[in-house]
Parts: C-alpha cells; structure tokens; sequence
C-alpha cells in the first residue's frame, strides 16, 4: 500500500505534467485561466504551479502570459547531444571491440562523476563496472581521469567531496591524482588497474572538440588478469581522434 506521502508527490508531478502537457505547438502564451481550462486543473492550482516553475526558469511570465521557459530548452538540449553523440560513436566503437577484442564504453563528465551514455559489449568479455546511464566517479575511472586531465577547469578541483576510495587501489589523495593527470595530458590516454573494480582495467581516452574542449571519452575495459594496456592503448586513442575529427565535420553533433 502506498503512502500518503508518496500519493501526495505523484499527484503533484501529475499536475505539473498535466501544466506542461497544456502547452500547443504554436501558441503564443497562455494566461492562468486558458492553463487552467486545458489542464483540466483549478485554477488556484495551476497559478500556484506556474508560480513556482516560474521561479524555476521553467516558464517564463510576460504581463499576463506564460511561456515554456529557456529551463526546459536546456535540458532537451542536454538530451539530444547525448543521443547525437551515441549515434556518431557506435560505428567507431563497434570497430574497437572489434579490434581489440574488449567491450568498448562511451562517457561524458557531469560534475565529480562520469555518466556512461554507451556500450558495445565484446562476446565473452568482462562488463563495465556500469550500465549505460550509469555513473562513477571520475577520479576512480579512466573514462574520468582522462576527461578531467583535458577539461579547461582544474581537474581535481571540481572533486568537492572529496576522492572517496571504491578498491584499495583508488587514488584518494588530490597531490598523486593531479601528477597523473599531468601524465595524461602528456600521453593522451588514461588507465585504472582496479581503482574502480576489482579485476578490471579500463584504457580511455578523450572525444575532443575542435577548441580542444573534451566533448566524451570512449574506453575498453578488460579483466585485470588478461589486460595490456600498453597495446590497448594506441587503439583507443586512434577511436578517439577519428570521433574527434567527425564531430569537427559533423554540424550540430
């Protein structure tokens, strides 16, 4: 049986949707009572509501008239670059499993963790230490530490809380994670030997821009008892320049 609680917040996001839902292709602009009307919903409700998407940027208020806000457009736009993203890369990362035998992961940095956008499994190989919408910390995780060597900001100042340990092997202290950061840069490539899971090695690299800005990182991932990754490593970069050079010629990927 349900909460109250729980009632009362799907009841909430049901009236929100419905708010939302109201909203035509081609209108321009709805007052509270027209809102109100098409969500089927009071409209001491609906002001109420509007009132507090107002304030969240996710419409906007002009005189008597509300808006899908700019919130909304930045978060669909934050949905479809990902999925651009993984259509670009599934050839490329098909090619490195093939390649290399191993299962091949794509990665974007979202604040101290990476987000696992794709995978393209290898037959009998070890799995990612996470499913596609999954996260890790970066500092743990190749796919992290090479998009942090890259990023313009300093790496491991984005790392607020801390550089919490997941295997004995993970780099914990900032002054060692920020020298093999430094290596990174220099070699192009980043590796974990089970700082993230155990019995796992992961070699990435980063998907850069053309102002040099890391865009993603793909990886292989293989079990540490079988791993290489001196010769994993010239594969996976040779992955990430040919995606970075398609995103240069591909508009709006």
């Amino acid at each position: 049986m349900r909460t109250a609680g729980w009632t009362d917040s799907v009841t909430v996001l049901d009236r929100v949707t419905a708010v939302f839902d109201a909203f035509g292709e081609h209108d321009e602009g709805l007052g509270v009572s027209e809102l109100a009307r098409r969500a089927n919903l009071p409209k001491s409700t609906v002001s109420r509501i509007a009132g507090d998407l107002v304030a969240q940027r996710f419409l906007d208020r002009e005189g008597d008239k509300l808006y899908l806000g700019v919130r909304l457009f930045e978060l669909a736009q934050t949905v479809e670059k990902p999925r651009r993203l993984r259509h670009l890369a599934h050839p490329v990362m098909t090619e490195l499993r093939d390649v290399t035998g191993r299962t091949a992961s794509l990665a974007v940095l979202e604040g101290a963790d990476v987000v696992i956008l794709a995978i393209v499994r290898a037959e009998g190989g070890c799995a990612p230490p996470a499913s596609i919408g999954g996260r890790l910390p970066a500092h743990a995780t190749a796919l992290g530490k090479v998009l942090l060597a890259f990023s313009r900001r300093e790496g491991v100042a984005r790392l607020k809380d801390g550089l919490p340990q997941r295997t004995p092997r993970t780099i914990s202290d900032p002054a060692v994670l920020a020298r093999e950061l430094t290596d990174v840069r220099r070699l192009g490539v980043a590796t974990d030997t089970e700082e993230c899971s155990k019995d796992r090695v992961c070699v990435a690299s980063a998907i850069l821009d053309h102002g040099g800005e890391p865009v993603a990182a793909i990886s292989v991932t293989a079990p540490a008892s079988e791993a290489a990754p001196d010769r994993l490593a010239p594969a996976v970069r040779a992955a990430a320049l040919t995606l970075s050079r398609r995103l240069d010629t591909t508009p709006d990927a």
